[in-house]
């Protein structure tokens, strides 16, 4: 929950690391509001190293931003199953701009 979470400590950090990331106000405001678990993740422990396997399946910076933009709780997917996903992605041939990400909200069974 978001409510226990500090403004200084907890949720100014991750605003700014969104942007970072390269997020507009309009694209961080959307990510919240559609998943705002996403506040409640820790930077180091969550967020950065999903933003990591990402690139390690060769992401660029911009699909990272329109993923997480788009589609906020894949942040949320445990290492392994976002792991498996991204595996199936790239082998596919998936890994374009143009690429639509509604099979990410696919449970498992049919993913």
């Amino acid at each position: 929950s978001i409510m226990g979470c500090s403004l200084e400590q907890n949720l100014k950090p991750k605003v700014q690391w969104l942007k970072d990331l390269g997020m507009d106000d309009e694209q961080v405001t959307k990510a919240i509001t559609t998943f705002p678990h996403i506040m409640g993740y820790s930077l180091e422990e969550n967020l950065k190293p999903k933003v990591e396997m990402l690139r390690k399946y060769d992401f660029t910076d911009n699909q990272i931003v329109r993923v997480i933009s788009s589609f906020p709780p894949l942040v949320g997917y445990s290492s392994k199953r976002l792991e498996h996903r991204m595996g199936v992605v790239k082998a596919a041939g998936f890994l374009t701009d143009q690429c639509s990400l509604s099979f990410m909200t696919l449970t498992d069974a049919k993913f």
